[in-house]
């Protein structure tokens, strides 16, 4: 049984929650999103909030039970509080700057590396090393920080690259002669 797909999703003041089948929208300050709930879940909105309840007994149900009241909690925190994810630039000559809403990175290659983020993502660098990646979704704003790393992932031996603030990285002894 899922334990998390049993409390009911608490719908924060200032955020309305629409239910129309197996769609929820939910709207906030900081925006909307909406999210299709899989079949075998049934939604409905109470006093208490949304509740998510299984139609019938399965490992896919159980699955899908704990990930939809997951995924609607996170719509909820992310319309009133948002999401943010921040990278660290690690090595020499390694800098971000913005070009109006598009991030250009200098990593190392001999050409500039230019993002642009997609619809409803804040990028903003405070310092040329440290980037902070914001918006409503948690799944967009991981995706944008998970992409701007592929472009130079750190490496194990001076730890050059980009990498999350606050990963751990493992880190490999060099050749001995």
């Amino acid at each position: 049984m899922s334990r998390v797909g049993k409390n009911p999703v608490a719908i924060a003041a200032g955020v309305t929650a629409n239910v129309q089948g197996q769609t929820v929208s939910v709207k906030g300050p900081k925006g909307t999103l909406s999210f299709r709930v899989p079949d075998e879940i049934a939604i409905s909105q109470g006093a208490d909030g949304l509740s998510v309840v299984p139609r019938h007994e399965s490992p896919r149900t159980r699955a899908m039970w704990g990930m939809a009241r997951a995924i609607l909690a996170n719509n909820v925190k992310g319309v009133t509080q948002g999401f943010e994810k921040n990278l660290e630039l690690v090595g020499v000559g390694y800098r971000a700057a913005m070009q109006g809403t598009k991030l250009q990175l200098q990593l190392g290659y001999s050409h500039d590396v230019v993002y642009t983020p997609p619809v409803g993502i804040t990028i903003a660098t405070p310092k040329p090393t440290e980037i902070k990646i914001s918006g409503a979704d948690a799944q967009t704003v991981g995706q944008v920080a998970a992409e701007i790393r592929r472009y130079r992932p750190p490496e194990p031996y001076k730890g050059k690259g980009v990498k999350f603030a606050g990963e751990q990285l493992r880190r490999k002894e060099g050749k001995k002669k």
